[in-house]
């Protein structure tokens, strides 16, 4: 049996490891009852997450997708209404919680390849003040989409949009820091345009679970109720929050290093006979293969170390992070390369 040190896991940056040196963080974390409010190391990752992206208040989540909850539940009542791209996570990958849970109406938009919706789309589909109608409170964007940074435009623009029709904004920045980096500014550059955002600290940063909502003070009270009505009053949670804050001190430049190794996974694989690179950003590299050929490309990449999210889609995408070196990429080209 192969042991993980055998294996180039391209399928996500979910797939990390915690680090020694994140691992002897969250064995010395100083923990309380964070149900309590007295978790000191949770407090003092929600406090530093709050500065670093110009928030009053914070919120660690064991998961994006509950922070992602806990925010449209705190933005929106039953019979409100949320405005989102048809792709989006939050909307086709969260088990329609919002709907599910708060009586929350989606309304998802088409989106375009760069993950933008068109705005005046968007503003179209704003609901007026009638009864026949849910009540359009809130727009959803996301940060990365498949790897892309949103413009810093048309954020600005979203915004806009958003204080002239009298809507929130909040953003899905589960891959925040990959989208800062990408756009050589600092994160709460980005965040400045927003009323809420959530961050996921086990994607590229490498924590092994948590994500973090901030917003203003009244919103994350609210927000605060209902991760506990959604089962996430965690107690001595500081072990978790200590892995987040050691990735935030050590793990936000070397997202540089996946950006690159992604570049020169993708450049490898440019001239490899059977399959296609699509696109490159930031740690994503999306590639086409024929639909008849998927399996036998499953099995050859698993006979070879190598594993890569193939379903049923011609598309894979590949993604780098901490624990993938150069060494890795180079073995994941030799092995796309002998598939014939």
């Amino acid at each position: 049996m192969e042991s993980r040190s055998d294996i180039v896991d391209l399928r996500s940056d979910t797939v990390t490891q915690p680090t020694a040196a994140m691992r002897q963080a969250m064995l010395h974390a100083e923990v309380g009852d964070d149900v309590y409010g007295e978790d000191p190391t949770v407090n003092a990752l929600q406090a530093r997450v709050a500065k670093d992206l110009g928030f009053e208040a914070a919120l660690w989540c064991p998961t994006g997708t509950q922070a992602n909850l806990v925010a449209l539940l705190a933005h929106g009542a039953r019979g409100d209404e949320y405005l989102v791209g048809m792709e989006a996570h939050t909307y086709k990958y969260e088990g329609g919680g919002a709907a599910v849970l708060g009586s929350i109406q989606p309304q998802p938009i088409p989106q375009a390849d760069d993950g933008t919706m068109d705005l005046a789309a968007v503003e179209r589909a704003i609901k007026p003040v009638d009864p026949h109608f849910a009540r359009t409170r809130l727009l959803c964007l996301e940060n990365t989409w498949m790897g892309r940074a949103l413009p810093l435009d048309y954020l600005a623009a979203a915004r806009a949009l958003c204080d002239r029709r009298g809507l929130a904004l909040h953003l899905d920045g589960a891959r925040l820091y990959n989208a800062a980096l990408a756009s050589n500014v600092a994160p709460r550059a980005i965040t400045r345009h927003v009323d809420s955002v959530s961050v996921c600290l086990s994607k590229g940063l490498g924590a092994p679970a948590g994500s973090v909502l901030a917003g203003s003070a009244q919103l994350i009270d609210a927000a605060k109720r209902w991760r506990k009505v959604c089962g996430g009053g965690l107690r001595q949670a500081g072990i978790l929050a200590a892995a987040g804050l050691h990735a935030l001190d050590h793990h936000v430049a070397r997202l540089a290093d996946d950006h690159a190794r992604a570049a020169r996974l993708a450049e490898g694989l440019r001239d490899a006979a059977s399959i296609r690179v699509d696109a490159c950003h930031t740690n994503m590299v999306f590639i086409e293969v024929s639909a008849d050929r998927l399996q036998a490309l499953a099995a050859h990449l698993d006979a070879h170390g190598i594993r890569a999210s193939i379903g049923y889609l011609p598309q894979v995408r590949l993604v780098t992070h901490l624990d993938i070196d150069d060494a890795g990429i180079d073995r994941a080209i030799d092995a796309f390369h002998s598939f014939k």
